[in-house]
């Protein structure tokens, strides 16, 4: 997931396909010369699909792809053969990815599952030949059915990370170090605010060979539900997280205000982010000392924490369990 590939909202224009005309043939053979109708039925025009795939993680391939197009169904034929269907388009997405129509914000759909699809527009129904019109007072019938139009309009498409823990915290508070650490994401990391620019997901090991997925966001800082730092587009990504672990450095000068101000960024961006579980730490904690670390336990009284460094491995393992705890219900 490097920065420059990683692409998280496209928009597109789809149109489907239109079905096929049904043909309004009569039978005429040598010995027939006036058969009745054997007028075959249209095929259905193309779908644009799109199909969830469990091994994609950005939605760069539709970055430079702004239009697609479904093939368009074909007319029936003589002896009551059916057209051939339009060709459907299938758009293969990251698992996380929400569906939503351009102009109203409407969400369609969302693909959560490996293989789960959705339409982005449904192709024409073909027409029917006119062998479906024959009647007692009717029997050689001239006409049949068009095809249905296609559908065509604009579709957005968001990713939002799927994760079970989101790390939230301000630039430079050492999320992206901890996921080096605990996993073999291999994120930039540097001394200065904003390094991480865009999401990256690993994969943490734990005991008995199980393991959890951890996703560090680039960083918040007050004010970014009103879009200051990067703002809102990468809160969506925390949404969809089982639980959020808040990261709060050693030498904050108010560890209690600072994960304050976090919880209020989240509040204020969508309420529904303090319902879900949630634990804190105390990252770069090698430079503490056990006074310290009682001092800011005193200042973080009732709210559970835990101290850690990502570079002695302190803490590391009983962060860990904590998390799979939290994430099991135990």
């Amino acid at each position: 997931m490097a920065g420059s590939n990683f692409v998280d909202y496209v928009k597109i224009f789809c149109r489907s396909g239109k079905g096929g005309a049904g043909s309004s043939h009569m039978r005429r053979e040598k010995y027939i010369p006036k058969g009745g109708p054997d007028g075959g039925d249209g095929g259905r025009g193309g779908h644009v699909i799109v199909r969830g795939n469990a091994q994609m993680w950005t939605l760069l391939h539709l970055k430079f792809q702004k239009h697609i197009f479904a093939g368009h169904g074909e007319s029936g034929g003589r002896q009551t053969s059916t057209g051939k269907d339009g060709d459907d388009v299938i758009i293969e997405v990251p698992l996380g990815t929400v569906a939503k129509d351009a102009e109203t914000g409407e969400v369609l759909f969302e693909i959560t599952k490996d293989g789960e699809t959705g339409f982005l527009a449904k192709g024409g129904r073909g027409g029917q030949g006119n062998v479906h019109f024959k009647s007692a007072t009717n029997q050689t019938p001239r006409y049949s059915q068009p095809g249905e139009d296609y559908e065509e309009s604009w579709r957005i498409l968001e990713l939002k990370v799927l994760a079970d823990v989101g790390l939230v915290g301000f630039p430079s508070a050492g999320k992206s170090t901890l996921l080096s650490v605990v996993s073999a994401a291999k994120p930039e990391i540097a001394e200065y605010p904003f390094t991480t620019l865009v999401p990256n997901l690993g994969i943490v090991g734990y005991r008995d060979n199980q393991s959890f997925v951890m996703a560090d966001i680039p960083g918040i800082i007050e004010g970014a539900h009103e879009g200051k730092g990067l703002g809102l587009r990468f809160l969506r990504h925390i949404e969809r997280n089982s639980m959020l672990l808040f990261m709060v450095p050693a030498d904050s000068d108010d560890h209690r205000k600072e994960y304050g101000i976090l919880l209020n960024e989240l509040e204020k961006y969508n309420p529904e982010l303090l319902d879900k579980e949630r634990f804190l730490v105390i990252s770069k904690s090698d430079m503490l000392d056990e006074q310290l670390m009682e001092e800011i336990g005193h200042e973080l009284e009732g709210i559970p924490h835990l101290f850690i460094s990502s570079v002695t491995g302190l803490g590391i393992m009983e962060l860990k369990d904590q998390i799979w705890k939290t994430l099991n219900g135990y």
